[in-house]
């Protein structure tokens, strides 16, 4: 089996984050979303990976992932020309998949539990098609999948007004090479992209197999910045504290991660939390629920349920559920009370 990870679109919905840099390396947890899926495929047994990249930001995707080979993979790539839909993103790594068995993984996605119970299973009951489903409490807002009793599918409804199911579709898939000839067939949708959901629904109505198989643990698709911090806090739930960095004064409190070369100087760190590499913070307190990224800069602050990426410099601010893009500024005069912010990169914000 192969796999393949999608990597492009535009994540509109993270802007102004993802205006500059692609929505599959925001970071969790100090780690891009990406390459947790990454991990869940070689954790699988699955080594042959296929990167499905835009143009716009498939270069930075390759700057991070590289050969694969750090995570155990060998990684190539294809280039996507425009966002015409799931099924046609999987269409273009069709040629490399060349007839093998096949998962596709959305790569802004995470599963807690990862992959290798549902490719076990796809194994072992050799189905065309397999799903991965998770209850949520609005189905309305999701692609809806509808059971038989042997957990099969019958049918699969974009965001029904009316669900007849709390099955919603998470982003992986398993496919053997009858996928090829459902892409092949069907046609664009209203609003012009070859639907993933239809592929299926072809091979439902031309008598395939099509199986199904229900999240253990949680799932989060990270497109939203309220997402995207709830999967901080999930994965940071796991967290062993790991003290390598150098502590001088205040305390340190609970699972807290400071990484080798960090510097804490009369700070106060309430876990979970997870400190880059050679962040400098002094004077300020961090968490719970918090990541500081690599070389940040902080004075002075309060930082909590938030994410700051590489090289943030935070001076006497206060913020609370708050996405800081790379090499951002807050100085000056601060507000007293704490701030919820969502900042791209390189931006400067100066008080009064």
């Amino acid at each position: 089996m192969k796999g393949v990870v999608l990597s492009g679109g535009s994540g509109t919905r993270l802007r102004p984050i993802t205006h500059s840099m692609a929505k599959q390396l925001v970071p969790v947890a100090n780690r891009p979303i990406l390459h947790y899926g990454l991990s869940d495929m070689a954790a699988a047994g699955i080594t042959e990976v296929c990167i499905i990249i835009s143009p716009q930001t498939g270069d930075d995707i390759r700057r991070s992932v590289g050969t694969g080979a750090d995570l155990g993979l060998d990684v190539s790539y294809v280039v996507q020309d425009e966002p015409a839909g799931l099924a046609h993103a999987l269409g273009c790594a069709l040629p490399w998949v060349d007839g093998d068995d096949v998962l596709m993984y959305l790569g802004d996605n995470m599963v807690k539990r990862g992959v290798a119970d549902v490719v076990d299973d796809y194994r072992d009951k050799d189905p065309n098609c397999q799903i991965l489903l998770t209850r949520v409490d609005n189905p309305s807002a999701f692609g809806v999948a509808e059971l038989d009793d042997r957990g099969q599918v019958m049918r699969l409804v974009e965001k029904p007004s009316v669900p007849k199911s709390d099955l919603a579709l998470v982003g992986v898939y398993l496919f053997d090479d009858s996928i090829s000839e459902a892409i092949d067939s069907i046609q664009p949708s209203a609003r012009g992209e070859l639907e993933i959901t239809d592929a299926i629904q072809w091979l439902i109505d031309h008598d395939r197999t099509v199986n199904s198989s229900v999240v253990r643990g949680w799932w989060k698709d990270t497109g939203r910045k309220e997402d995207l911090l709830h999967a901080n806090q999930l994965v940071m739930r796991d967290l062993e504290p790991d003290v390598q960095g150098e502590v001088i004064g205040g305390q340190v409190r609970g699972p807290v991660q400071v990484a080798a070369g960090a510097r804490l100087i009369d700070c106060d760190v309430t876990g979970p939390a997870i400190i880059g590499p050679r962040a400098d913070l002094r004077r300020t307190t961090i968490g719970p629920n918090t990541a500081i990224g690599a070389r940040c800069e902080l004075l002075d602050a309060s930082v909590e349920e938030s994410i700051l990426m590489e090289d943030v410099t935070v001076h006497g601010w206060r913020l609370r559920s708050s996405l800081v893009g790379r090499s951002t500024r807050l100085r000056g005069a601060a507000p007293s009370q704490f701030v919820e912010l969502t900042l791209g990169e390189q931006c400067e914000v100066i008080g009064e």
